[in-house]
């Protein structure tokens, strides 16, 4: 008897320590969680450039919760990304690329930069205690940080930023959408109307397992016409896993994509480390 006692506690624990895990993987699914969290997000592009060269990018997005009042959080979401872009070949330009490089017929080639790009801030208000529809709206801003031109532009941009999400039995389904405009800066550098729509799409298995769609849509109304959007298609998965106390989020993605710019990427994964500290 006291076997079959301690074999069904063991059952028991191990059951709830699992549904521990996918719960709380969840809640690290909702950008607007009342939840610190510290995402390190690796992304490699193939194909970029004239040449068809690769870039690298390591973006660490801490996300810091503020109680504002009984009713609301702040949610403050930073966004800060350190780039490495490979030099560039020279190569011959077919007619139709020439245009893109102020008319050159053959670009000339360019070494290999590495160092910190735009910083951005976003806050999002959201409610404290949230209904079936999750919602959160607030304002982003861009910060010249860049350490090198071709790692950003030196102006100040700012826009509205808002994010909607339902997150029915295992599904995390939402949508978040941001637009910012240059105010500030250097009076050299191009205008700035630059949007994105992120589609967030995740189904939650046991164990802490989740599948994900989610993806990073941009459009950069500045572009020439058939040039502003970049639209990766694809996904991957991840799982939430502790080491002692620490829970710790795991998630790998690969995309192709569908439109883009001229010389933007054709393919891309991404390898995440998030780092989370409940209350």
């Amino acid at each position: 008897m006291i076997r079959i006692l301690l074999f069904s506690l063991l059952v028991s624990t191990a059951a709830l320590a699992a549904a521990d895990e996918s719960a709380l993987a969840k809640q690290s699914q909702n950008p607007v969680a009342n939840l610190v969290s510290i995402p390190i997000e690796n992304n490699l592009y193939f194909d970029v450039g004239p040449s068809g060269e690769r870039a690298w990018t390591t973006i660490v997005k801490p996300v810091i919760p503020t109680p504002v009042g009984d009713k609301l959080n702040l949610i403050n979401r930073f966004i800060a990304p350190v780039i490495y872009l490979e030099g560039q070949d020279a190569v011959e330009l077919a007619p139709e690329d020439q245009s893109d490089l102020g008319g050159l017929e053959v670009f000339p080639g360019s070494g290999s930069e590495f160092g910190l790009g735009n910083l951005q801030y976003q806050a999002f208000f959201s409610p404290a205690q949230p209904g079936k529809i999750i919602w959160g709206v607030g304002p982003v801003i861009e910060l010249p940080t860049n350490t090198d031109s071709t790692l950003g532009t030196d102006t100040w941009s700012a826009g509205p930023a808002a994010v909607v999400l339902s997150m029915p039995g295992n599904w995390v389904v939402g949508l978040l959408l941001q637009n910012i405009w240059d105010f500030a800066g250097d009076d050299d550098e191009p205008d700035i109307n630059k949007s994105v729509v992120q589609p967030i799409l995740n189904y939650n298995l046991d164990d802490g397992w989740y599948l994900s769609a989610t993806t990073t849509m941009t459009a950069n109304w500045e572009a020439q016409s058939g040039e502003e959007w970049t639209v990766p298609l694809g996904g991957g998965g991840g799982r939430l896993v502790r080491f002692g106390q620490q829970p710790v989020d795991f998630k790998l993605m690969a995309f192709w994509n569908a439109e883009k710019p001229r010389f933007g990427p054709d393919w891309s994964a991404q390898f995440t480390v998030k780092l989370l500290l409940p209350k």
